[in-house]
């Protein structure tokens, strides 16, 4: 049965937002954040301090998608309002790894004693800090970071070994506080 759906979330205090051609944008401070948000048959409007997503005939996949959305936009300004943080471990047994950072990569050295340099894609507006065996990764968008992060534990990936012997790699061990 097809039904009217009106999904809405306030706006913090602080945070602008503008929706323009498709593209819901967010800014606070020197942040900024952008997101294509194109939803078929549903009108999202910015009025009296709230988001509104609106669906005139919506079934369960349509509501589904709407809160969906909603949900990026709720990740949106929580990004604004405080940097989403994934913390890394370095672990090594035998060969010590060198970590650094060069331009928008990470370059593992010495993984598992290989000549050749490992490399991770840093994602544009994300910041990683390399200190002792901890890497941070921070930002304001949590896809970015996510991917960041996962690109850098995807880089010390063992394969074709015992992972009970080789237990070399970096590791996620919190995501934004949260411990893993």
């Amino acid at each position: 049965m097809k039904n009217k759906i009106i999904e809405q979330i306030e706006i913090p205090e602080g945070i602008e937002c503008s929706y323009e051609s498709k593209i819901f944008t967010c800014k606070k401070g020197g942040d900024e954040t952008s997101r294509l948000v194109d939803i078929p048959g549903s009108v999202l409007e910015i009025k009296d301090g709230k988001v509104t997503i609106t669906c005139n005939k919506a079934n369960r996949k349509e509501r589904a998608v709407l809160v969906t959305f909603i949900k990026h936009i709720s990740n949106m300004f929580k990004g604004l309002e405080e940097k989403f943080v994934y913390e890394l471990e370095i672990c090594n047994v035998h060969f010590p790894m060198n970590v650094k950072i060069e331009k928008s990569e990470v370059v593992i050295d010495n993984f598992l004693g290989e000549k050749y340099k490992r490399r991770a894609d840093i994602r544009q507006g994300v910041d990683v800090d390399v200190n002792g065996n901890v890497i941070k990764v921070s930002g304001i968008n949590i896809e970015s970071v996510g991917q960041t992060a996962a690109n850098i534990e995807k880089a010390t990936k063992v394969s074709n070994k015992d992972r009970r012997i080789f237990q070399d790699g970096i590791f996620i061990t919190s995501k934004n506080g949260r411990k893993i």
